[in-house]
């Protein structure tokens, strides 16, 4: 590990870093922030929660000239949910440099608030393609000052159909500039993206731990149809059970699954993209926050979700391919934590299984599982719960003027409150359990920030 001091980082970046308490660089920060502070093209193959965003983020920063008031940097990501997540860190790297101004531009939103933000150039955008292209392509986007291009979870955007889209804004921006590209995956079609967008890229590949000790311990589980439900139920009552993440191929089981867990007494929640955006955001926030102990989600819906300390993985439903199963088990054992990725497999899955293997070149880790007999509903319910206030960063609304609120009139004390989260028009906020109800009613009876807001506890 080498520390960030001794990078030739501006003072601003340095203070943001030690602001963030990140001490020591990541693998993937020591091994590519070097050549992509002297301007190189990188390819670098990079797990999510191994510091990749603050490792492009410290590097379009550091090249930002505030002054000069045009695109600069742009950051493709597969989801809005992503793109949201990268946003959020380069902010907080950019605290300390003064009128940084960064956009975010996602299909499924309304185009005419994003071209009202268009009307002065920003200096960076985060977005997915199809949004992004559209933007060129109506000229309420410029790109001839862009001077970084970031692909990021470039294997994702391709899975997705985005290829044609990517290729397009290249050819829309500026011909000089530096782009970094990072996947999780390295098959051949990133490689030839890579020959098609890059001038000679310096590749970094991230090893795994000299000691020999994976981060992530793998279990495949042999088990009858008739009792997968039993058999993922059983595994989610353990310590590691209460903040699990669970795979399912086909958006219908995802549900399925869910409300199965529900009526067990688990705080499960479904995340897919039948979904309605709002409600995808509020399934996010609630597991962020430890309000929901179990989400099942489809590959693509958890492209976005950003949680460092996730104990468990499980794939309900053998991954279609090798590549979407390494993305699943990527999630678990971030950022110097360890985890558990266990994958439940049918006999007509085997198929799929041997195929993951023949990709891993090594015997697959099964193990047995007893099954219990199936008890009962009991309570396995996550340790906080959240309370939602109508009123967000247009009212001016912070995470300080609500957590003054629940420790001042309300009287809890700041242990009892978990993660605070502000958008633009409402604000959620994590709640002890047990606690929940006193603080709703405190907050219904007094005021925040001077002023009678509405607060409801979010089922």
């Amino acid at each position: 590990m080498t520390a960030f001091s001794t990078l030739p980082l501006k003072p601003a970046l340095l203070a943001s870093v030690e602001t963030l308490g990140y001490s020591e660089m990541t693998p993937i920060q020591a091994q590519s922030l070097p050549a992509m502070l002297e301007g190189r093209d990188v390819i670098a193959q990079a797990q999510t929660g191994s510091g990749k965003t603050a490792a492009f983020g410290l590097s379009l920063l550091q090249s930002l000239r505030v002054e000069t008031i045009r695109l600069q940097a742009l950051v493709l990501c597969p989801t809005r949910e992503l793109a949201d997540q990268v946003s959020k860190a380069l902010r907080k790297l950019a605290a300390n440099i003064p009128n940084v101004k960064l956009l975010t531009l996602c299909g499924g939103m309304p185009l005419g608030p994003q071209l009202a933000s268009l009307t002065h150039d920003p200096h960076i955008v985060v977005g997915t393609p199809g949004r992004v292209q559209e933007h060129l392509k109506r000229g309420s986007l410029h790109g001839g000052g862009i001077k970084v291009l970031v692909l990021d979870e470039a294997d994702r955007m391709l899975d997705m159909g985005f290829s044609e889209a990517i290729d397009d804004i290249v050819g829309r921006i500026a011909k000089h500039h530096q782009t970094l590209l990072f996947s999780a995956t390295y098959p051949d079609d990133i490689r030839e993206v890579s020959r098609r967008v890059q001038r000679n890229p310096v590749e970094v590949i991230v090893e795994a731990p000299a000691d020999g000790k994976p981060a992530i311990e793998q279990q495949f589980i042999d088990v009858e149809p008739a009792r997968k439900l039993d058999a993922l139920a059983q595994l989610l009552t353990g310590e590691r059970g209460q903040h699990a993440l669970v795979f399912c191929n086909m958006r219908r089981d995802v549900d399925a699954v869910a409300e199965e867990l529900d009526a067990r007494g688990y705080s499960a929640l479904a995340l897919h993209g039948d979904m309605e955006q709002r409600d995808r955001d509020e399934v996010l926030v609630q597991f962020a926050n430890r309000s929901c102990a179990v989400l099942i989600a489809t590959d693509v819906a958890a492209r976005g979700l950003d949680i460092t300390a996730l104990p468990l993985v499980i794939s309900y439903d053998v991954a279609h391919d090798p590549d979407t199963h390494t993305h699943r088990i990527g999630r678990t054992g971030r950022a110097g934590q360890t985890g558990l990725a266990i994958t439940l497999c049918t006999p007509r899955e085997l198929p799929k299984a041997e195929n993951i293997e023949q990709v891993l070149g090594r015997p697959l880790p099964w193990r047995p599982l007893k099954l219990s007999p199936p008890r009962g509903k009991t309570l396995n319910l996550a340790p906080m719960k959240t309370l939602v206030i109508d009123a967000g960063r247009q009212d001016k609304l912070r995470p300080g003027d609500i957590l003054g609120a629940l420790t001042g009139d309300a009287g809890l004390k700041a242990d009892d409150v978990g993660k605070i989260d502000v958008f633009a028009t409402r604000a959620y906020v994590a709640i002890t359990r047990s606690l929940a109800n006193r603080a709703l009613e405190r907050l219904r009876a007094g005021k925040i920030k001077g002023r009678n807001l509405r607060v409801r506890t979010l089922a």
